[in-house]
C-alpha cells in the first residue's frame, strides 16, 4: 500500500499578514512591562536606600558616616554606637513609652472605630447623617489646629499623666470611623444581623460575636494606621512631655539630633532600633493589611 503525500501547507494570504500584526503588538506589550518593572525597581530603590543608608550609618564611626564617596559597607565595623545610645540615654525608657502609648492607644481605637463605624453602618435614628457628616468633615482639620486647645483641656481636667494623654488622640479618630463604617456596609449583610437578634443576642452580643469577626481584614488594616499614626507622633508629645524619661522615641532622637555636637552616630543607631518595632507590626499583619486595602475593591 504506497503512501500518498501530504501537498506543502501553505499559508493564506489572510494569515501572513496577520503574523506581523501579532509581532507588531506583541512589542509593545512587552516594552510596556518591562517600563513598568524598571519604574518599580526604581521606586524600591528610592524607598530602601534611606533605610540601608541608617543601617549602614549606624555601625560607622561619626567620621564615617558622610565619607566622600560613600560606603555602603561599614569599614571599620563598630557597635559602640549603640553601646553609646543605650548607657548614656534613657533610650529603653523613650521606647516603653512609645511601644506602651502606641500599643494601648491601637487597641482601643482599633474597637471604637469599630463599635462607631457600625453604629453608624447599620443603625437609624434621628441626626445620623449631620453626625457623620461632622465627624467626617472632621478630617479637614489639621491637627495643629487643635493642638493648643487640646493641650489646655488636658491640663485644666488633670489628665496631663503622659499614659493618659499621649493616647486620647488617637482613641476615635474620624478616618478609622469612617474606614470601618464603609466596610461594614459593604460585607457585613442585614440578614446576619437580624439572624443574630432572632437568636437572641443583644446588640453588643451582636456586634462582638458576630460582626467584630468579619472585620478581621479591615480590623488588621486599620491596626497598622493606628499604630503609625501613634508610635511616629512628635508634635503632641513635644509639647505635653517635659521629662526627659519619659519622652517618646522621635522626642528623644530628636533632642540628640538638636544637640550641640549633633550625634549622628547616636541618631542613626536609635532610628534603626526605633523601626522594629513597625517593621514587626506590618509583617504580623501584612496579609489583613492587604484584605482590608483590597476590600471592596473587585466586585463579582
Amino acid at each position: 500500500m504506497t503512501a500518498i503525500a501530504q501537498p506543502p501547507s501553505v499559508d493564506t494570504p489572510r494569515e501572513t499578514a496577520r503574523a506581523p500584526h501579532r509581532r507588531a503588538s506583541r512589542a509593545p506589550a512587552v516594552l510596556r512591562r518591562a517600563l513598568l518593572y524598571a519604574t518599580l525597581v526604581a521606586l524600591l530603590v528610592v524607598f530602601v536606600a534611606p533605610l540601608l543608608w541608617a543601617v549602614s550609618g549606624s555601625f560607622k564611626e561619626r567620621g564615617d558616616i558622610f565619607q566622600t564617596p560613600p560606603s555602603l559597607i561599614p569599614d571599620p565595623l563598630t557597635v559602640e554606637n549603640y553601646a553609646a545610645l543605650l548607657s548614656t540615654q534613657p533610650f529603653f525608657a523613650w521606647f516603653g513609652m512609645s511601644v506602651g502609648t502606641a500599643s494601648i492607644a491601637t487597641v482601643v481605637s482599633v474597637f471604637v472605630c469599630a463599635l462607631a463605624g457600625y453604629g453608624f453602618a447599620k443603625f437609624r435614628f434621628r441626626g445620623r447623617r449631620v453626625l457623620f457628616a461632622v465627624m467626617f468633615s472632621s478630617l479637614s482639620i489639621p491637627f495643629a489646629v487643635i493642638l493648643v486647645p487640646l493641650f489646655i483641656l488636658v491640663v485644666k481636667s488633670g489628665l496631663a499623666n503622659p499614659w493618659f494623654s499621649l493616647i486620647v488622640p488617637w482613641v476615635a479618630p474620624a478616618f478609622g470611623i469612617f474606614m470601618m463604617q464603609q466596610f461594614i456596609v459593604q460585607s457585613v449583610p442585614d440578614d446576619i444581623i437580624e439572624a443574630a437578634r432572632i437568636d437572641g443576642n443583644s446588640e453588643f452580643g451582636t456586634f462582638w460575636r458576630v460582626v467584630l469577626p468579619l472585620l478581621r481584614p479591615s480590623l488588621g488594616a486599620l491596626g497598622v494606621w493606628s499604630f503609625l499614626q501613634s508610635y511616629n507622633s512628635f508634635m503632641w508629645p513635644l509639647v505635653l512631655v517635659s521629662d526627659a524619661e519619659q519622652y517618646t522615641v522621635p522626642l528623644g532622637l530628636n533632642i540628640l539630633f538638636a544637640s550641640e555636637n549633633r550625634s549622628y552616630d547616636l541618631v542613626l543607631a536609635g532610628a534603626v532600633l526605633a523601626s522594629i518595632p513597625t517593621i514587626l507590626v506590618f509583617i504580623l499583619l501584612r496579609k489583613q493589611l492587604l484584605e482590608g486595602l483590597t476590600a471592596g475593591a473587585v466586585k463579582g
